[in-house]
């Protein structure tokens, strides 16, 4: 089964549990902001996804950041750490397959069907 990871009142994550509801693709949930999120799983999602687009950096989280804490981030590390401590700033949803490996990040209709239903 998948896990999705993200945070429930987001609008991507929204539209991709919606996409997933109704192509009937199972899935598990796992809520950021109540669950929190391990050092070893982001660090395990950069080996697939790099640190630079696990970190949302158009969202208003990152935005809300002083410069000098976003001149901080500037390596899988830093990154980590950030993200560990506001949840709010990972790309969402990220997407686990069955073996708990990341194959999605973020919501394309094109690439949910190309990647989940080919």
């Amino acid at each position: 089964m998948l896990t999705v990871y993200g945070i429930p009142n987001c609008n991507t994550v929204k539209k991709a549990r919606t996409w997933l509801d109704e192509n009937k693709i199972p899935y598990t949930f796992h809520d950021y902001k109540k669950k929190g999120i391990t050092e070893d799983k982001l660090k395990t999602w950069s080996e697939v996804f790099p640190w630079e687009k696990l970190v949302n950096k158009a969202g208003t989280t990152w935005k809300a950041l002083t410069d000098e804490e976003k001149a901080a981030v500037n390596n899988i590390d830093s990154a980590v750490v950030l993200m560990t401590d506001k949840t709010s700033v990972i790309k969402r949803p990220l997407i686990e397959d069955e073996s708990g490996k990341a194959v999605l990040l973020g919501f394309s209709e094109a690439e949910y069907q190309k990647t989940l239903l080919s």
